[in-house]
């Protein structure tokens, strides 16, 4: 049975995720954001580009928090580069990842539904 090979991108992404989630945490202590953390990191082939997934533990600051890390993104960039040993460290695009948010809301509305009282 053949090994999954794993690709560079990925092993990339992984190391980026691990970065990030400490150098994010500072920036939001030190710029005083909502509180973020990083879900998951998408980077492109060439290596240029970084999707930084993140969800906010305050879902309604979550445009505020956002906008934060855009603003800062070029100096966790800065930090980043210094962290890794990368020739060329991406260029960071953050998003916000909605999926725990969904998640939640789906779990209440489950939550709420009638008991059937069927227990097969």
């Amino acid at each position: 049975m053949p090994q999954k090979s794993f690709h560079r991108t990925d092993r990339v992404s992984a190391q980026l995720r691990r970065e990030l989630g400490t150098l994010v945490r500072d920036a939001v202590a030190e710029h005083g954001l909502p509180s973020v953390s990083v879900s998951d990191v998408e980077v492109t082939r060439d290596l240029a580009h970084a999707k930084v997934f993140v969800t906010a533990l305050q879902p309604e600051r979550a445009t505020e928090a956002m906008k934060g890390l855009k603003a800062v993104a070029p100096e966790v960039r800065y930090r980043l580069a210094r962290a890794v040993n990368l020739r060329h460290v991406p260029e960071l695009h953050f998003h916000y990842d909605d999926s725990v948010d969904r998640g939640e809301r789906i779990d209440n509305l489950l939550r709420d539904l009638p008991d059937t009282g069927d227990d097969s």
